[in-house]
C-alpha cells in the first residue's frame, strides 16, 4: 500500500473497514433527521414517565409505549438502509463477504423486537 492513500481508501478506513475504528458516514441531513427523531422519542419517554407518576390508566400508557417503539423502529430502518447502501455495499465490493453474517445478526436482533 502506498504512503498516500487514495480518497477511496481514506473513506474506507474512516468508515466501514473492519480494520481500526469503524464509523458511519451519514449525510448532515440524515444526522439531523435522526437526532430530531431521537429527541422526539426522548420527550415521549419523559412523557410516559410522567404518566406513570400520575397513575394514568395503564392502557393509555401502553399506547404511548407502543408509539415510542414504532418511532424507534423507524430510526432503526433508516440506519439499516443507510448501512446497507454504504458500508455493506463497500465491503462486499472489496470482497469482504463476512459483512453478510454481520448484517444477518443485526437483522435477527431487529426481528426479535
Amino acid at each position: 500500500m502506498s504512503e498516500n492513500p487514495t480518497l477511496n481508501e481514506e473513506l474506507t478506513e474512516d468508515c466501514c473497514s473492519p480494520q481500526g475504528e469503524r464509523k458511519s458516514h451519514h449525510s448532515d441531513n440524515t444526522k439531523k433527521n435522526l437526532v430530531s427523531r431521537l429527541n422526539r422519542i426522548e420527550g415521549q419517554i419523559r412523557g410516559v414517565k410522567g404518566l406513570i407518576e400520575k397513575d394514568t390508566y395503564c392502557d393509555d400508557v401502553i399506547t404511548q409505549i407502543s408509539a415510542i417503539q414504532s418511532a424507534l423502529n423507524s430510526v432503526s430502518k433508516i440506519l439499516l438502509e443507510g448501512h446497507l447502501k454504504s458500508c455493506v455495499l463497500e465491503r462486499i465490493q472489496e470482497g469482504d463477504l463476512e459483512v453478510l453474517d454481520e448484517v444477518l445478526t443485526t437483522v435477527h436482533k431487529l426481528m426479535k423486537k
